[in-house]
């Protein structure tokens, strides 16, 4: 029995590839800058339904996701999921220069800067 090639989308822009349609369609979105979900309380608008839930929740005040270790309430499940990591001390993030290990990205994007001596923020003043 052969096995068929699961069907692949793949970003005319640039090449990224996709199992599935919608998640292309949702991709492109990042080129054209299109946002077709508005928030009908401020305006404000955004490229996928999801993000509009969750900026909802500023103007309901709903806070769905709940720290079970603290109590803390979150508005977005990826911000609980971050809170969680002070609890366990889980630094899921390595620099693959130094081995140094963070709990965000983002912290070790800024980082990584150490060794690349990369500065993407110029002062005006220097």
């Amino acid at each position: 029995m052969s096995q068929e090639k699961p069907q692949s989308y793949h970003c005319d822009i640039c090449k990224k590839t996709f199992t599935h349609k919608c998640n292309l369609t949702t991709h492109r979105r990042i080129h054209t800058g299109e946002k077709p979900f508005h928030c009908e309380s401020c305006g404000k608008s955004f490229s996928t339904s999801s993000y509009l839930t969750t900026h909802n929740r500023i103007h309901t005040g709903e806070k769905p996701f709940h720290c079970n270790i603290c109590g803390k309430l979150f508005t977005a499940r990826n911000d609980l999921t971050k809170h969680r990591r002070i609890h366990t001390g889980e630094k899921p993030f390595f620099c693959d220069v130094c081995g140094r290990s963070f709990s965000r990205n983002s912290s070790l994007t800024t980082h990584k800067r150490i060794h690349t001596g990369k500065k993407p923020f110029p002062c005006d003043v220097c």
